[in-house]
């Protein structure tokens, strides 16, 4: 008796027979989920946070750094962080192969998909750690040192951590470094790079400083939303297959920002006496980075225990350690990343090397031999692990603040990496000419106003902001 397949299962060039359809279906689903954590997620979020003449800017820097990532990512970053061929023991050699659809349509070096859908997952990862490290410089810097310092520190500085950790020839990744989904490549390099940044970019004005209040809290809510839900395929798109591993690693991340939430709120009530909506945000933030690193390597109860750590630990840095040490004080971190980023990430990857199981390193990293290279927190073995844990963080934040800092000072000689106190001053309608709400606000250069001007809606005369 013959068997046939149904016709959608037959292989053929569309589908050959090393492709997965489910699998591609998944990877492509949650590559757009991560995508739109960024945009709209975190365009949304940065342009509600800030002060109202500062949310055209922030949402830009964003959408900027997006567009600039794709074009740089196809060029040559994807080559430089996965290629094939090693250039140097952190970093692939740059190349052209993913302009070419000869290469786009074959196997990628993992998962049952094509080339073309690891490029593109990969990309958006790339994509929101340079919006991550925008956050950190919201309200001064100069938008054309910006549209710089993104490629160059793509280049430089981001290729590098994911070849180092991701690509499977990188220097720790031979050594068994656990970086499930960016705690490493994407949280701490974001965090370092933004802090270094701010310091060489500078403060913001004296009065931003002192009152920088969200100019839409709903909307910031908003942005925040699309941020938690994006995640389900930031973590649960790594395994790179539509696994059970994925299922346990979505589960982990929501179970574990929940906590962290919750934690970071009761903490506010107790030692402030209010329930801060911002403050239950950056719990929840600082909850979905710490468990990135470890989401489908540890158990449900140590996703709890992440999210009450993620939740207390880097709220302890941020309103009492940050407040006492004068480094801290004197680098304007817009947005906190530091702490929402680099102390949680850290914390994560720490963690990591304490509750990874080695059964679920081996269904995650897919290998029946070799596995108890990956022995996270193994008794008698997890000291090692927790070492290789600690040395990946020591390389990135190394790595980062030299490179940053290079990369600072280069662009600094040619252009102005802070605005001028004229821009400072009046924020959008002097950067972009542009104002975030028109309507409500006109502003000296709005161009809307000009629009409704010459239909003779209205009739108005300037006021000063």
């Amino acid at each position: 008796m013959s068997f046939k397949l149904p016709p959608n299962l037959v292989s053929n060039d569309a589908s050959p027979e090393w492709m997965s359809k489910g699998d591609n279906a998944w990877q492509l689903t949650a590559a757009t989920l991560v995508g739109l954590q960024s945009v709209p997620g975190l365009v949304i979020l940065y342009g509600s946070i800030v002060k109202k003449k500062w949310a055209v800017n922030s949402c830009f820097m964003a959408l900027f750094a997006f567009a600039a990532v794709l074009v740089c990512w196809v060029g040559w970053g994807y080559q430089m962080s996965f290629g094939s061929d090693p250039f140097l023991p952190i970093l692939g050699r740059p190349g052209f192969a993913t302009l070419r659809a000869e290469y786009l349509v074959e196997k990628a070096f993992a998962g049952k998909f094509p080339n073309a859908t690891m490029v593109f997952f990969q990309f958006v990862f790339a994509a929101i750690t340079l919006i991550l490290v925008a956050g950190a410089l919201l309200g001064r810097m100069n938008f054309y040192a910006w549209m710089v310092f993104v490629p160059v520190w793509l280049t430089c500085s981001y290729t590098v951590g994911a070849y180092s950790i991701w690509c499977p020839t990188g220097w720790l990744a031979k050594k068994g470094i656990i970086d499930y989904s960016g705690g490493y490549v994407i949280h701490l390099s974001s965090g370092i790079a933004g802090f270094t940044a701010a310091y060489w970019v500078g403060p913001r004005e004296s009065k931003d400083r002192e009152r920088f209040p969200p100019n839409n809290i709903l909307l910031m809510l908003l942005g925040a939303g699309l941020l938690w839900m994006g995640w389900t395929g930031f973590n649960g798109g790594d395994p790179y297959m539509a696994s059970r591993d994925a299922s346990l690693a979505v589960l982990n991340t929501h179970v574990c920002a929940a906590t962290s939430l919750l934690t970071w709120l009761m903490l506010d009530i107790m030692f402030f006496e209010k329930p801060s909506v911002i403050g239950a945000t950056q719990g929840m933030i600082t909850g979905l980075v710490c468990i990135t690193p470890a989401a489908g390597v540890v158990q449900g109860w140590a996703a709890i225990i992440m999210g009450l750590l993620s939740g207390s630990i880097p709220w302890f840095t941020m309103m009492v350690v940050h407040k006492k040490v004068s480094l801290l004080k004197e680098i304007d971190d817009t947005m906190a990343v530091f702490h929402t980023h680099a102390v949680a990430g850290s914390l994560g990857g720490i963690l990591t090397g304490i509750f990874a199981e080695p059964r679920l390193n081996r269904i995650f990293y897919d290998i029946t031999d070799g596995w108890q290279h990956y022995i996270g927190g193994r008794p008698g073995a997890g000291l090692h692990q927790l070492w290789i844990q600690v040395l990946g963080i020591l390389f990135v934040v190394a790595w980062n603040v030299v490179v940053t800092s290079l990369i600072c000072i280069a662009i600094g000689i040619v252009i102005p990496l802070r605005l001028s106190d004229e821009e400072l001053e009046i924020g959008d309608e002097e950067v972009h000419g542009e104002s975030a709400y028109a309507l409500w606000g006109m502003g000296r250069n709005s161009r809307l106003r000009s629009v409704i001007q010459l239909s003779g809606l209205m009739s108005f005369r300037p006021r000063k902001e």
